[in-house]
Parts: structure tokens; C-alpha cells; sequence
């Protein structure tokens, strides 16, 4: 039984402002002393890096395509264990889901799954008395969605202000706050979003300051706590990821304290939490190595965990490093277990737009204007340290590169979403993809990395 009270900051459509709201007042009641738990509905691996510096524990994701409706719950109660406040950081519009599958995936979805009252963020600039409207038609368009307050964002006056909760007295739904346009943040962002905490850190740390301040200044914080703790128990066991994995198999404890490298720094910050957290479970020794500095694996390393992030950024510095490019080429001569997503993929390729590589893949990575993103089915089409063919899988891709391959490596995936096409590669211990994955939908990936580290 889920008892945690909880908001979902959710809006019409991207751009309105939640991050903003979602991260302000998580750092807000934060700074009033509640322990506060911060979720971001979808795979955005970015905005949980702020939701962690506005809260001081890891953010979390709730995705309900890649792991599930059913796990929903579970997670957010595991994620927000022992606190007195969660807040869910909703994604594009309230009820924008995975394309073509209706509501899967979306905030409304997730609002539904934890029995959350909603915030509306509302971007005023432009209206007044239609704000009524456009509020009207997001709280009737489906009853279970409860839209408990709206906040008004980017207004321009006093005189604007009034307008606009005047305009609101008839719907029903009560401001809980107005963010003036004058003083809005500029959040730096490129190509993928927001730039992650990792590379601005002294600076994400005072924007997240300016965002509680803001809605200090704006919003009614007893208000939103009131309605936070509104929200009815939702039923459902709190995940755990030692339950998830279950007993090793067919190793009898080998795996216990086997020694697994993740990369980590500022080129490296796509990752959820609880990846770490199942290869732990497993039995292994998870220590983090940062590719821009560190010249060596971890001593002892039996594996490496590459995720995603941005090596076209860093590029040259991952370039220049040679040491650990040489040392991450001979783990996988030795037929090691490695497991690359995205940037990872690009740092295993020989080369990235014409600087060298790790070379433990053949092929050639480079930048691209094209921007391949979204939701895919996938199915392993070759044996793996991850996943044996057949497994099948849901992901999410999300990148403006390409990769040119060359001869030798066994496919990862086939794509059954949007289209049927082949992606990644598979040589020996190595498996590399531009496929996001959530382990928590399949857990078991985790145990067999483990074991296979520790065969």
C-alpha cells in the first residue's frame, strides 16, 4: 500500500514550463525540511539529474512502455520509500503517450496508475480569458484524471494575473500559483534537451536555487501540499531489486563481489539508478570510472557498463585518453563482458566523426542533422551477455548520429517499432546498441551480465 503523498506536474503541451515547476518545488520543500522524492514520467535521463539536486536522493523514472503499467507503482513506492512528499515530472503533454498506442506512456497514464492529483502548468503569455477554456478541456477530457490546480506560468502583470484567475473562478480549478515572465530562467540546452548536471554542476546548482526561488515568490506551497496529501493509497508491492533478480543461477555465489566498471563523468550521464542497483542485487561490485580522466579501468574490472550521454562533446577528450581506450580494447579482446548503449556504442566504434576510438567494433560513428527518437519493440537476434536470441525487449532511442558498420559482428536487435530494420552489434562479450533499456522490465539481464563476469 502506497500511502506517499503526491503531486504530477504535467502541461498542455513541451515547453510550457514544468521543469521549472516540477524542479522548484521539489527544491522548495526540500529546503523546508521534507524528505522529497523526484520522478520524471517517460526515458529522460536529464531532467532527474536536477530533480537530484533539488532533493539530495536519485531521481527516478517512470516509464510505463518500457517497463510496463504494472510496475509503475512498484517503482515510484520503491523510489520514494520513507518520504513525505514525491513529485512527477510529467512529459510533452498531459496526454501525449507512445504514438499510435493512445494513452500508454503518457503523464495522464501515469497520474492514473499512482491515483496522483495533477498541476497543470499553463503557459499564460498569450491569453487571458481562454485559459479558462484550454483548463476546462484538459480537466474534462477524461474524468479519471484528476487536474487538481493549475499553475499559471510566464504571466506578464498584475493586471495580467487577475485576468487570468478571474477567468478561472468558473472552472472549477483553484491557481495554486502565477510565475511572472520577467526573470524566467534560461536553462542552457542543445541538440537532446537541457545540458546535463554532470557538465555544469556549480551552475545547475544555482539554477535549481532559482527555481525554488521562483516558486517561493509564486506558488502556494500549503495549497499544494494539501493537495499532494490528498491522494487516495494506491495498492501494490514496493520493488525491490534483490527480489527482482532473485538467486543466482548455475554459480553457485560465484558472481558475489565480482568487480563491474560503469563510466560515469560528464560524457557518460545517461543512466537509471536502479541499473546499479540490479547488478548489485546480482552479487557484483559496481565502481564508477570517469572516461575523461581515468587512464585505467578499476583494478579488477570483469565488466564494463557503458551508457549514454554525449562523446560527440567530448569527443577529442575521449580521443586523447588513449591509456584507457587501449585498456577498454584489451577488457574485450579478452572476451570480457561489455555492455554499451548510445554513446557507449560510438565509444566502442573505431572512430567518432574522424577521431579515434576504442576499436572494439567495426564501424564508424558520426554526427548527423537527423534526430532518430522514440519508442521501439526490439527482439535479440544473437546470443548475448545480455540476452539470449529470442529475449524480447522494450526501448528507446535517441540520437543525431549514425554509424557506418563494417564486417564481422553479429547483429543485437531486430526492430519490430516503428519499422522492421537491424541495429547493433554483438562480437564475443561485447553488446552494443543505440537501444536504451530499462533492466527493471527485465531483470534477469542483470543477473546474466553478472554471471557471464563471473564465468
Amino acid at each position: 500500500m502506497v500511502t506517499i503523498p503526491r503531486l504530477v506536474i504535467a502541461a498542455p503541451s513541451s515547453g510550457s514550463g514544468k521543469t521549472t515547476v516540477a524542479t522548484g518545488l521539489m527544491a522548495a520543500f526540500a529546503g523546508r525540511g521534507l524528505a522529497v522524492s523526484g520522478h520524471k514520467v517517460g526515458p529522460d535521463y536529464i531532467d532527474p539529474g536536477y530533480h537530484t539536486l533539488a532533493t539530495g536522493r536519485p531521481g527516478r523514472n517512470l516509464d510505463a512502455y518500457m517497463c510496463g503499467p504494472e510496475l509503475i507503482a512498484p517503482l515510484f513506492a520503491h523510489g520514494a520509500r520513507g518520504c513525505d512528499l514525491a513529485v512527477v515530472e510529467g512529459v510533452m503533454g498531459l496526454y501525449d503517450g507512445a504514438s499510435g498506442l493512445g494513452e500508454l506512456a503518457s503523464t495522464a497514464h501515469v497520474a492514473k496508475l499512482l491515483r496522483a492529483p495533477v498541476v497543470l502548468v499553463v503557459d499564460a503569455s498569450s491569453q487571458s480569458r481562454s485559459v479558462a477554456a484550454l483548463v476546462h478541456g484538459f480537466a474534462s477530457w477524461d474524468p479519471e484524471v484528476r487536474i487538481g490546480g493549475v499553475i499559471l506560468n510566464k504571466v506578464g502583470s498584475d493586471r495580467h494575473e487577475a485576468l487570468l484567475r478571474e477567468a478561472l473562478e468558473e472552472s472549477g480549478v483553484p491557481v495554486l500559483g502565477a510565475l511572472r515572465r520577467a526573470g524566467q530562467l534560461a536553462v542552457p540546452s542543445r541538440h537532446l534537451g537541457l545540458v546535463p548536471v554532470a557538465e555544469r554542476r556549480g551552475d545547475a546548482v544555482d539554477a535549481v536555487a532559482a527555481m525554488a526561488g521562483q516558486v517561493l515568490a509564486g506558488c502556494d506551497l500549503e495549497g499544494l501540499l494539501a493537495l499532494a496529501r490528498s491522494a487516495p493509497p494506491v495498492t501494490g508491492e514496493v520493488w525491490d531489486a534483490v527480489g527482482a533478480v532473485g538467486a543466482p543461477t548455475g554459480l553457485d555465489g560465484a558472481s558475489a563481489g565480482v568487480r563491474i566498471a560503469v563510466a560515469s563523468g560528464a560524457a557518460f550521464t545517461f543512466s537509471y539508478a536502479e541499473h546499479s542497483e540490479l547488478l548489485t542485487a546480482a552479487g557484483a561490485e559496481v565502481v564508477p570510472f570517469d572516461p575523461l580522466r581515468d587512464e585505467s579501468l578499476p583494478e579488477g574490472t570483469r565488466g564494463l557498463v557503458i551508457g549514454g550521454g554525449f562523446p560527440e562533446v567530448y569527443g577529442p577528450e575521449l580521443s586523447a585518453n588513449e591509456p584507457l581506450r587501449e585498456a577498454v580494447a584489451e577488457l574485450a579482446a579478452s572476451g570480457a563482458p561489455l555492455a554499451a548503449e548510445c554513446a557507449g556504442l560510438l565509444y566502442l566504434a573505431r572512430s567518432l566523426d574522424g577521431l579515434p576510438m576504442c576499436g572494439v567494433l567495426n564501424a564508424e560513428g558520426r554526427m548527423s542533422q537527423r534526430l532518430t527518437l522514440g519508442y521501439r519493440d526490439a527482439v535479440a537476434l544473437s546470443d548475448s551477455v545480455l540476452a539470449a536470441a529470442g529475449t524480447r525487449m522494450r526501448g528507446h532511442e535517441f540520437h543525431r548520429t549514425v554509424l557506418e558498420p563494417g564486417a564481422g559482428d553479429e547483429p543485437a536487435w531486430g526492430m519490430h517499432r516503428p519499422e522492421r530494420r537491424v541495429e547493433g552489434f554483438v562480437r564475443r562479450g561485447v553488446h552494443a546498441s543505440y537501444l536504451h533499456t530499462h533492466w527493471a522490465a527485465a531483470p534477469g539481464t542483470a543477473r546474466r551480465f553478472v554471471e557471464k563476469c563471473a564465468g
